[in-house]
């Protein structure tokens, strides 16, 4: 087995080279793609500084799954990891990757998370929709066999959020097997700095009814989720209006960006499902264009 393991990133330069440390020590024959960009925290010159990066790629967007196909296409590897570049790979997940994939193409494993009162991990999460079997993974910390790839052409470029569960339905409706691995573990070494908590409600609800519409079709499969998920927070958000911690005019407000997220990424499904009728439905995947790098720096 040749690996590759594709690692994007955007100003994350300190949690970048803590990965990349991990990689060295616990992966050392991998092939390894940085894709970066557009940073301005100096992740560059760390980058070009260090003799364990196998390709570094500059992209000019900040879409992460522009970012993958890019590393997908430089990456020679028969079989290609994606990992988050704020995620350090433990000392068994070579060998859970590597035995994983005798058991299906595609191998995924837990995030462990420190806190104070111990550690967290995950479990392994499948579902039922339409008459498809699907088990989703963390798009952070999964490989693929490159045939496997192909058929997908990659991740769907259309998609600001989400790449990785578009792709779980697309790996369900191609009857590729995901295996889960608990000794391909990762780790978060880096707490959480707060950020903005604030939702893109429009952005979150038009990814997942494209992605669902694009799948399966104007179908009950396809309406339920989004329906499902925009009762809950309507109900949730109702509860910060009465609290006093949301005004009424930002529930109203909220409501407007999900129907119309709902209602363009239903158009835009539908679009897609028909540029693309084969079972791959990725009209914008790997192949769809070649100008995804503005450099790149090959030290094979």
């Amino acid at each position: 087995m040749s690996l590759s393991v594709v690692i994007p990133t955007l100003n994350g330069r300190d949690r970048l080279a803590a990965a990349l440390d991990a990689l060295a020590a616990h992966a050392p024959d991998a092939e390894v793609v940085v894709v970066n960009g557009p940073s301005t925290d100096g992740t560059t010159g760390m980058v070009r500084d260090r003799d364990d990066v196998d390709v570094l790629v500059e992209v000019s967007t900040r879409t992460e799954n522009v970012a993958r196909n890019a590393g997908l296409s430089v990456a020679t590897g028969d079989v290609v990891a994606m990992l988050r570049h704020d995620l350090v790979v433990e000392s068994s997940w070579l060998d859970g990757l590597t035995d994983g994939l005798t058991d299906a193409p595609v191998v995924t494993g837990p995030t462990h998370r420190t806190l104070e009162g111990g550690m967290t991990t995950e479990e392994s999460e499948h579902r039922r929709v339409g008459s498809r079997h699907v088990t989703h993974f963390n798009g952070g910390n999964v490989a693929f066999r490159d045939t496997v790839l192909d058929a997908l052409d990659g991740f769907d470029e259309y998609l600001e959020t989400g790449g990785d569960r578009d792709v779980a339905h697309r790996l369900a409706g191609l009857d590729y097997e995901v295996a889960w691995r608990p000794e391909m573990c990762v780790r978060r070494e880096y707490s959480a700095d707060g950020g903005d908590a604030s939702a893109d409600y429009g952005t979150e609800f038009r990814a997942l009814t494209y992605r669902l519409v694009k799948n399966y079709g104007l179908r009950p499969a396809a309406a339920t989720g989004p329906s499902r998920r925009a009762l809950r927070d309507a109900v949730s958000a109702a509860g910060d209006v009465v609290r006093g911690d949301l005004n009424p005019t930002e529930w109203l407000g909220i409501g407007r960006s999900v129907v119309s997220g709902i209602a363009r990424g239903a158009a835009d499904g539908l679009i897609a499902r028909v540029k693309d009728r084969s079972a791959a439905r990725n009209p914008h995947g790997v192949s769809d264009r070649s100008d995804r790098a503005v450099a790149r720096y090959d030290w094979r």
